[in-house]
């Protein structure tokens, strides 16, 4: 297997593989023919295709599936991103998983109260292999919540990273990358799980959960 090729191989949570996820890549790219702009087509459609949610997570083997996704019309960064390389790699094209926490400088109220911090563990994005570069792609936060956000929404041309808005429509902080976790061939669920029950040991007490936010996790 040579260098890349592992990142065109199908994972148990990137299941490019799935029939769903292949006829779901090949629908949205329908008579497009260059490799970028299929991933481009494929951002878009991943990005705004479904609503941005930190409200609902689901820490099971399942759920985060890229496949899983297709079921309902929202998602987490995790999530999208996941679904995101799951299609592309469904397309032959190299790509693989990252990882980073971010600090959120415009985190509402309500999503602070949840989190008990304004930092993001474990924030998923995408790195894909065009034109023999990594290129960093984010399709995460959909236009509709990036205007009532006050933000641009995150554009993506196959060429330039596109990570985390570092500000504002009006120049105030927006997004800050505090940690860099790497790249993945697949979900690290384990790693995702620890760092989870590192930065929010509340979100595992069950008898304490927040009635406006649901977390599911298997419990040991």
């Amino acid at each position: 297997m040579t260098e890349n090729e592992i990142y065109l191989t199908a994972g148990v949570y990137t299941n490019s593989d799935h029939p769903d996820v292949i006829a779901y890549a090949q629908e949205k790219t329908q008579g497009i023919e260059s490799e970028k702009d299929q991933v481009i087509a494929l951002y878009y459609a991943i990005r705004d295709g479904f609503k941005y949610s930190p409200y609902h997570i689901v820490l099971k083997p399942y759920a985060l599936k890229a496949s899983h996704l297709l079921t309902k019309d929202y998602g987490h960064c995790i999530e999208k991103s996941n679904l995101f390389v799951a299609c592309v790699r469904s397309l032959g094209i190299p790509s693989r998983l990252a990882y980073g926490n971010v600090r959120n400088h415009l985190a509402t109220s309500a999503l602070e109260e949840t989190l008990k911090t304004d930092v993001l563990v474990f924030h998923g994005y995408a790195e894909i292999l065009l034109n023999n570069k990594w290129v960093k792609a984010t399709p995460v936060f959909n236009a509709a919540l990036c205007d009532k956000l006050g933000v641009e929404p995150l554009a993506f041309d196959g060429e330039h990273d596109a990570v985390f808005q570092e500000s504002d429509k009006k120049g105030n902080p927006f997004m800050e990358y505090t940690e860099d976790h790497g790249t993945f061939t697949d979900v690290p669920f384990e790693a995702i799980t620890l760092a989870m029950k590192a930065h929010y040991p509340h979100f595992f007490e069950t008898k304490t959960q927040n009635p406006k936010f649901i977390f599911e996790f298997d419990e040991d």
